[in-house]
């Protein structure tokens, strides 16, 4: 198993969680699905000549109000799981976490 986090703006969190409970990634022992934590958290970010941001300007401190996610998935979906976050995320580089568990 492997947890996963990300930070993502809120108005996209519907969509993705039901693209990654799609493919799988949020099925805890078959029993129950959609199996995923959110927490709203702020975050900053500046961006630096050649970057094109989703928000903010070039050079100066952004801060804005994100929604982290967290799931567990099996070891041998978290590619298609990032594969999946990343189509979807508005943000040129999004933060992906993937944490081995044991």
């Amino acid at each position: 198993m492997v947890k996963i986090e990300c930070y993502i703006p809120e108005e996209y969190l519907a969509q993705l969680r039901d693209a990654l409970n799609e493919i799988g990634a949020l099925t805890v022992d078959g029993n129950y699905d959609y199996c995923m934590a959110v927490s709203k958290v702020k975050g900053s970010w500046r961006p630096l000549t050649g970057a094109n941001p989703y928000m903010g300007d070039m050079g100066e401190i952004c801060e804005a109000e994100e929604a982290k996610i967290e799931f567990t998935c099996k070891k041998e979906l978290y590619i298609t799981a990032v594969e999946t976050i990343k189509r979807l995320h508005p943000y040129e580089k999004p933060v992906i976490n993937v944490i081995p568990l044991i």
